[in-house]
C-alpha cells in the first residue's frame, strides 16, 4: 500500500504561490521551496514532478484566485460599471500587510519568462487574456444593463482597463505614497464612472 502524503497539498501550493510571486521563477532556489514548503527535494519532486511544473500550478492557482475574486466583486457590486470602478479603489484601502500589494502575478511573470520560458510565458499570456476577457465581459454587462452607450466597445475598453490595472499596481508595489496612490486609484475610478450613458 501506498505510503499517504506527509503534506497538504493545498497549503503547499499556497505557499509556492507566494514565494514564486515573491521572488520569480529564476530567483526562486530549490532552498527557497524547500524552506517555504517545508519539504525536502525529494519529497518537492515526488508531488510536483519539477520546479516548473510546480510554478505553473502556483501561477493557475493566482489566476483562479484572481478571476474568483473579480467575479465576487461584480457580483455584490450595485451594477457592473460600479464594480469596475470599485474594484480600483479597491486597491487603495488594502491593509498595509496584505499580498494584493505586490505586482501582479501574472505581469511580473510575463517579464521574467518571455526570452527564456516559452511555456510559462504562453500560458501567462493565456491567463492574461482570460483577465481581460473577464474585464471585457463586465464593460459588456454594463452596455447591456444601459450604463454604456450602445456604440461602446468592450474589448477596447477591457484593454485599456487591464492597462491601468498594471500600472496602478506597480504603483503599489513600488511604495508610492498612500496619499499619491489613493488620488491615482480615484482618478482612474472616476474614468471609469465618466463612460456612463
Amino acid at each position: 500500500m501506498a505510503r499517504a502524503a506527509s503534506y497538504n497539498r493545498e497549503t503547499a501550493l499556497d505557499a509556492a504561490m507566494g514565494v514564486f510571486w515573491e521572488k520569480g521563477f529564476h530567483a526562486t532556489s530549490l532552498k527557497d521551496l524547500e524552506a517555504t514548503l517545508a519539504m525536502k527535494p525529494g519529497s518537492i519532486y515526488a508531488a510536483f514532478s519539477s520546479k516548473e511544473n510546480l510554478y505553473l500550478l502556483a501561477l493557475a492557482r493566482y489566476f483562479e484566485n484572481s478571476r474568483t475574486g473579480f467575479r465576487d466583486q461584480v457580483a455584490r457590486a450595485s451594477s457592473p460599471l460600479t464594480a469596475l470602478a470599485e474594484h480600483f479603489r479597491a486597491y487603495a484601502r488594502l491593509a498595509p500587510d496584505d499580498v494584493a500589494r505586490k505586482a501582479c502575478m501574472l505581469t511580473k511573470t510575463m517579464v521574467d519568462t518571455r526570452t527564456t520560458d516559452p511555456e510559462i510565458a504562453a500560458v501567462t499570456r493565456d491567463y492574461l487574456a482570460a483577465i481581460q476577457s473577464e474585464f471585457s465581459a463586465a464593460f459588456a454587462a454594463a452596455r447591456t444593463a444601459g450604463e454604456l452607450p450602445p456604440t461602446a466597445d468592450p474589448d477596447r475598453l477591457a484593454r485599456r482597463f487591464q492597462a491601468n490595472v498594471t500600472a496602478l499596481r506597480l504603483a503599489l508595489h513600488q511604495g508610492m505614497e498612500a496619499g499619491d496612490f489613493g488620488q491615482l486609484a480615484e482618478d482612474m475610478a472616476v474614468e471609469v464612472e465618466s463612460l456612463r450613458a
